[in-house]
């Protein structure tokens, strides 16, 4: 899944802008934050790869609710948020980004319970791009748009080799994936909302406690007692750091010394290194239509990036 825990998201990185250090660094002194950036994206992926294999002992739902628990308890002892001197629209923010969160999240990790992790977070970076596309406004994003559609349905099989949904791809995980997508959509708004009513990381925090409460009672119904094994604990702690709080750390770093439009580019490979995982860990081996896809589906998403630098960046809007 891409980074799906962070304040910043492929097409928008929301903190990115006042997080940034001023002036452009050389290329030279580029590779330490482009290092940090690929290697949260790594983090994340592997991570997911990680949670797939867990799937078996503590179910998806378990999973989710691991996950996002030990997130949410490590976020709140590091960023120990302030409670009070909140408004009720503060609040109603939070718990939305929450919702939107545990969502994504509980979407995606039945989507990657049902079809190979590359094709899934393949089909859950469409719902950035697509919302990319809406917010900028240009002819040339529906070129990239258009691009994306390709790999999609070279994905689902247009290729002829069998390859796609119809040669394996089970159509309920793709719809779990899809609807991740949206889901991320939605939370790129919340996250951007969310960080301009909270300071630092404390919006993050109290949102992510608000998705493993939620979570935390349906990975109990569908799991009871087999959460509390301590493998199982262990290997939950292990998602939760290497999906979340890594990543996030990693990039919120990278963000102070490298331009927000660079973050955006890197991000945008998360399908290709997910593919990667996949394989890797999870022995799921790619097709050569699959592959392709998944590259179309990369460059879509580069090409959106590319033509927002040097745009005035579109605000979203106040609830």
């Amino acid at each position: 899944m891409t980074a799906p825990d962070t304040a910043a998201t492929p097409q928008f990185a929301p903190t990115a802008t006042t997080t940034g250090a001023p002036g452009a660094p050389g290329r030279l002194g580029a590779l330490g934050p482009v290092g940090l950036v690929l290697a949260g994206g790594i983090s994340v992926q592997f991570g997911g790869a990680l949670a797939v294999t867990l799937m078996p002992r503590a179910g998806a739902l378990g999973v989710v609710a691991l996950r996002l628990l030990v997130a949410a308890v490590v976020l709140l002892v590091i960023c120990r948020p302030r409670l009070r001197g909140h408004s009720r629209t503060d609040w109603g923010t939070v718990v939305v980004f929450g919702v939107t969160m545990a969502a994504m999240n509980g979407l995606f990790y039945q989507a990657v319970d049902r079809i190979p992790l590359g094709a899934a977070v393949t089909l859950e970076v469409l719902g950035p791009l697509a919302l990319s596309v809406v917010v900028s406004r240009r002819a040339l994003n529906l070129v990239w748009a258009g691009l994306a559609l390709v790999g999609v349905f070279l994905l689902s099989g247009g290729g002829g080799d069998g390859g796609g949904l119809g040669g394996g791809l089970d159509l309920v995980g793709v719809a779990f994936a899809l609807g991740a997508g949206a889901m991320w959509a939605a939370y790129i708004v919340f996250s951007a909302r969310t960080g301009r009513r909270f300071p630092q990381a404390d919006g993050l925090a109290l949102a992510m406690a608000v998705g493993a409460l939620l979570f935390l009672p349906l990975g109990l119904v569908e799991s009871g007692s087999k959460l509390a094994d301590p493998v199982t604990l262990g290997l939950g702690a292990a998602v939760a750091l290497l999906s979340s709080v890594l990543p996030y750390t990693l990039e919120l770093l990278a963000l102070r010394r490298m331009p927000a439009s660079t973050f955006a580019i890197l991000m945008s490979l998360e399908p290709a290194v997910a593919a990667t995982a996949g394989f890797l860990i999870l022995d799921q081996a790619l097709t050569t239509i699959q592959a392709a896809a998944i590259a179309l589906v990369v460059a879509a998403s580069m090409g959106a990036v590319r033509t927002q630098v040097g745009r005035p960046k579109a605000a979203v809007p106040e609830a």
